[in-house]
């Protein structure tokens, strides 16, 4: 294990978590929704279908684009090409003002979509640089090397709010610089990645074809890890069922924050940042403890402490209650993260890195739509009970702990390397 060159891929991490903090959690999700669309009642639903555009056209592709980079050899080059088209969907955001609907809606589906395909193909890169007793070291370096640079952007985003509220500027006047900040971050930051990653896999001849269509390399990928993979096929079922509730919380925290806890725009900065500097600390000491643990110990652990959060957020009723339900958030978050990455990286076979993380990229964009749905649909027929809604949002943990209850790790290590040696003859 080269520690430059792990440092290097760690910075994608860093590099592009100010997108997601910045972009999706806080700024331009309630620029957006205040703003653009000018508070409409339809404002949240089209910011939330936005999001699903993209999650499901990283569903549909990610599989396809996964088996051509194993095939071609071609994982920086991917990893590249998902960078630029985010940083340009994010410049693209610079010229949204009032009334910009489409084109705010547009560059969302770009920059997510080029997010998303960036984070499954950095994350191929893990069984290659990390020995298998270290992996959860080396997930939850890069994790917590991302909740500092999430951290870095949004300081920079509230430094700039500060001062042009201070000269009394508006949303539509700063929020632009925000972005072009937010640009500058990830393309600055990613470099030592494209520069110092190496590309391992050697072009190989893929089963089925590389080029086969997308639904149908889907449906293959799906068919394999049924008859080749089926520990690998239970811990996809798991992660999309217990990253449905973390994407609720990454979603919608602002927004539970200020309709249940009248948090205003600083005090929703200020949770944001305290969830990161949890989330940190969790992946970064956690991630140690998990290799010597066991990943499906870990991670079981880790969903305790979801279920945990979510009663504790239900029955805040004092700020202090809830900003240790936060506390808690941030520490499960950057534990559960890591643990799910690493645990894929142990399972996936070799030589299919980039088609296996693909699958579950497919995983995690399905429950990027289902839970905020499930969340909006509760308060939707409740009218707007966001407590009960954040209590359904815990099923989702309980449901993964039973999933994961399934899973025989060692059979599951076993699988992997009887479906390589396979593929090989």
């Amino acid at each position: 294990m080269k520690k430059r060159e792990v440092w290097a891929w760690a910075m994608y991490d860093f590099a592009n978590s100010g997108y997601t903090t910045v972009v999706l959690t806080t700024v331009f999700s309630t620029y957006f929704v205040g703003v653009v669309a000018g508070g409409a009642d339809w404002a949240t639903l089209a910011w939330t279908a936005a999001l699903s555009v993209s999650y499901l056209a990283v569903m549909l592709t990610m599989p396809t684009l996964g088996a051509r980079a194993d095939a071609r050899a071609a994982k920086r080059r991917l990893l590249f090409t998902s960078t630029v088209g985010c940083i340009a969907g994010t410049l693209l955001l610079t010229q949204v003002g009032p009334g910009a609907i489409w084109l705010a809606l547009l560059a969302i589906v770009i920059s997510n979509y080029c997010y998303s395909v960036g984070e499954s193909a950095v994350a191929s890169f893990l069984p290659e640089l990390a020995a298998p007793q270290a992996l959860g070291k080396v997930s939850g370096w890069g994790w917590g090397f991302g909740y500092f640079g999430g951290m870095l952007a949004l300081g920079v985003a509230l430094f700039i709010v500060t001062r042009a509220e201070g000269a009394g500027q508006t949303a539509a006047q700063y929020v632009p610089w925000i972005m072009l900040a937010v640009a500058c971050h990830f393309g600055l930051s990613a470099l030592p990645s494209f520069l110092m990653l190496r590309e391992r896999t050697v072009p190989h001849a893929q089963v089925g074809g590389a080029t086969t269509g997308m639904l149908r390399r889907l449906a293959q990928s799906w068919r394999d890890t049924r008859e080749h993979f089926p520990e690998f096929r239970k811990l996809l079922m798991c992660g999309a069922c217990y990253q449905a509730g973390i994407s609720v919380v990454i979603t919608l925290a602002a927004v539970y924050a200020e309709q249940v806890m009248n948090f205003d725009m600083p005090r929703i900065m200020m949770l944001v940042f305290v969830v990161n500097i949890a989330a940190a600390v969790g992946a970064l000491t956690f991630g140690a403890v998990q290799d010597r643990i066991g990943h499906r110990k870990a991670l079981a652990i880790t969903l305790v402490g979801w279920i945990v959060m979510v009663l504790t957020a239900y029955a805040a009723v004092t700020v202090e209650v809830f900003w240790v339900a936060a506390g808690l958030a941030g520490l499960c978050m950057g534990t559960s993260q890591s643990a799910g990455r690493a645990m894929t990286g142990a399972l996936a076979p070799a030589g299919r890195l980039a088609e296996f993380f693909a699958l579950w990229t497919f995983a995690l964009q399905l429950a990027a739509v289902v839970g905020p749905l499930s969340y909006g649909i509760v308060t939707w027929v409740t009218d707007g009970n966001h407590r009960l809604a954040i209590l359904t949002t815990g099923l989702f943990f309980v449901g993964g702990l039973l999933l994961l209850s399934r899973i025989d790790f060692r059979l599951g290590l076993e699988q992997r390397l009887e479906g390589a040696a396979v593929r090989q003859q």
